[in-house]
């Protein structure tokens, strides 16, 4: 089969040519630069901002985007694989007021978890069903989905709050309660965890592979053998799965489970992912980028929090990162293209080390 190399970028007929050596290594440089800015801003917050490198502080600055988080892993698989799912957050909020609405009812906790996760499942499922069976554009779909699960968090519990959850349970969410010895809670714990294991499957399995070449041109990877439609329903499905898995969190963290809980969580987690480098034509990233956007996007939110900046100005620094992260990549991409243009008209070729640009410019049409 004819797939991705396992370093995270399209497949080597894509990347041949003098522009070749900016595909085979823009990845870890990109990478790279997000974990350079991540340190940087960091230590700017030890030292210009009071209280930051409190362990409490820093307990709730990485717990406060414990969701975010979780939901990133799945969302960096589909985006590498060429996908999108905006309804990742009403998801959430489904899973929430389902939580909510099932603990009113008497049921007991043990047993609203799985239900609240085959409730994930079937709106993964009902995606990725119309992408891949139907064939219609994630994005469109995920946008009507998007308001569709929302409206089914509203119906669920309306616009109730329940709030008497069991402290059992609510004690392993909160940033109050962290592993003996660190500032670390259990949810972050938790992803730690599951983001190694995405690493390995991502970067080191045929699975990765596969949707490597998926994102980087679907068609070929489908006449290679690949089981294109299959993988991403499956994407979906886990996607579906982290969400509403990510709702039961939300509500334990902030003891109180609602049908808007989460609201426009979708654009902090597209904003981390893509802002760590993941193309969004597919194809290209690393979970090691994604993870450091993740990280970079809740230091950020934290420092502003600091120091007093208003929730409002707050999205617009998040929209700006978002924009930034698509758009500067085919602004450099753009700048070296005229420039390898220039010297091939000049009867000169650039070395290989100089026709470089960052992670998003050369990935193929996809059909």
């Amino acid at each position: 089969m004819a797939m991705a190399p396992e370093t995270g970028t399209a497949p080597a007929s894509s990347a041949r040519g003098p522009a070749g050596a900016w595909v085979r290594s823009a990845g870890a440089r990109w990478d790279t630069a997000v974990g350079v800015l991540l340190v940087a801003v960091f230590a700017v917050g030890l030292a210009g901002t009071d209280g930051f490198a409190s362990g409490g502080n820093l307990a709730f600055a990485f717990n406060d985007i414990a969701e975010v988080a979780l939901i990133a892993l799945p969302m960096t698989l589909l985006v590498v694989a060429g996908q999108i799912d905006l309804s990742v957050a009403s998801l959430l909020g489904l899973g929430s007021a389902l939580t909510g609405a099932l603990w009113n009812a008497g049921w007991a906790f043990e047993a609203i978890v799985p239900v609240v996760l085959l409730a994930g499942v079937a709106g993964g499922l009902l995606n990725g069903w119309l992408v891949t069976r139907v064939g219609l554009p994630s994005l469109a779909v995920t946008i009507g989905t998007l308001a569709l699960y929302r409206g089914l968090a509203s119906v669920v519990l309306g616009s109730d709050a329940v709030t008497d959850f069991p402290h059992t349970y609510a004690r392993w969410a909160v940033d109050t309660t962290t592993i003996p010895g660190t500032f670390v809670t259990y949810p972050v714990a938790l992803f730690l965890v599951l983001a190694v294991v995405t690493g390995v499957v991502l970067h080191s399995t045929t699975f990765g592979r596969a949707l490597f070449a998926i994102g980087a041109q679907e068609e070929a990877a489908y006449f290679a053998g690949i089981r294109v439609k299959r993988l991403k329903l499956i994407l979906f499905v886990v996607t579906g799965l982290f969400s509403a898995f990510a709702g039961v969190v939300f509500t334990l963290r902030y003891g109180s489970a609602r049908a808007d809980n989460g609201l426009g969580f979708e654009m902090l987690v597209i904003a981390a992912v893509l802002l760590g480098g993941i193309d969004f034509d597919g194809g290209r990233g690393t979970l090691f980028g994604a993870v450091a956007g993740v990280l970079l996007v809740g230091v950020l939110k934290n420092l502003l929090t600091l120091n007093d900046v208003a929730n409002e100005v707050q999205v617009i620094v998040t929209g700006l990162l978002l924009v930034g992260s698509v758009l500067t990549p085919r602004v450099v991409a753009a700048a070296v293209e005229r420039r390898h243009r220039r010297a091939a008209g000049a009867g000169t070729v650039p070395r290989e080390s100089e026709a470089s640009s960052p992670p998003s410019a050369s990935s193929p049409d996809r059909s």
